[in-house]
């Protein structure tokens, strides 16, 4: 039994920086993804996505875009819009894997300047994305990119 117990624990202590350094190359991630949507190129982001035609994207707009290729050739009418665009994350970035796959929460601050306009339009977003270990890289497979509805409290008539 001490002999179980003990190779257990040499298990353990070997694979610990094997998943601290997974955790790591997600961590990445994040920082790679608002460089590369912040560049305005598609292109730039795109080693971060897994190629399956029917994986789902949400951004902030559309609704939803199906397959990478879908993602890439939808933004870029809209970036075409814009003069400059800045992800920063908020440094509340949580990881959790299991196995091969891993999910992230985290949100950002956006700060957007359309070309037509003065002034830069700035929101907090949030994010969670869903990983797979492809290789040895973890790729995005599915995104969700959202900004909260302000609601406002309707005026009471009096």
């Amino acid at each position: 039994m001490r002999r179980v117990l003990l190779v257990l624990l040499a298990i353990c202590v070997l694979a610990a920086p094997a998943l601290a350094k997974d955790e790591d190359d997600i961590r990445a991630i994040i920082d790679k993804y608002a460089a590369a949507w912040g560049s305005l190129n598609p292109d730039n982001a795109a080693p971060l996505y897994a190629k399956d035609a029917d994986l789902v994207f949400y951004d902030i707009l559309p609704l939803k875009f199906t397959g990478w290729n879908a993602y890439a050739a939808g933004t870029k009418p809209h970036f075409a819009q814009f003069e400059s665009l800045k992800i920063t994350p908020k440094g509340d970035l949580k990881v959790t894997r299991r196995g091969d796959v891993a999910w992230t929460t985290s949100t950002f601050d956006l700060a957007v300047k359309p070309k037509d306009a003065e002034e830069t339009m700035a929101m907090e977003v949030r994010q969670t994305l869903i990983l797979e270990r492809q290789g040895k890289d973890w790729k995005i497979v599915h995104e969700h990119f959202s900004t909260p509805l302000e609601m406002h409290e309707p005026e009471h008539e009096h």
